[in-house]
């Protein structure tokens, strides 16, 4: 799946952190328990659409961001369940502050960004033009 090389893409989150959670609530709404349930998960079965779940709700962004990546330098339109770019739409939503934190990285997203503005209209791609280049702006400040 492309994660950094000290990864073992045979752990679940819950492993690589050393934080278990346990069972969700018992009142948990759906979105809670996919997060659980996504934690126990390898993260290298994590598919687009898990991981765009997991970024939205700031989850394990450390372990997860260089994998979104990876996704997007190969195809900076790769869809969850959403539309194409969505998985862009959930990176570029991360905090600045974590940007900050971890430069190397906003300099990846930036070239995906990059890569974004030579695909043209994002309509032709069946991709929501303005709402992708809405979160493009947004990130680049």
């Amino acid at each position: 799946m492309g994660t950094s090389p000290d990864v073992d893409e045979s752990l679940t989150l819950e492993q690589i952190e050393d934080r278990h959670w346990g069972n969700p609530p018992a009142d948990a709404t759906r979105l809670i328990k996919t997060v659980y349930e996504l934690r126990h998960k390898p993260i290298g079965s994590l598919d687009v659409e898990d991981l765009r779940v997991l970024l939205l709700q700031q989850e394990s962004l450390d372990v997860l961001v260089p994998i979104a990546l990876t996704h997007l330098e190969q195809n900076p339109l790769a869809e969850g369940d959403f539309y194409p770019g969505d998985l862009l739409t959930a990176v570029l939503k991360i905090p600045q502050a974590y940007w900050q934190q971890h430069p190397d990285q906003r300099s990846r997203a930036s070239a995906v960004t990059g890569a974004v503005k030579s695909l043209g209209n994002l309509d032709d791609h069946d991709a929501p033009h303005d709402t992708i280049w809405q979160q493009i702006n947004m990130f680049r400040g």
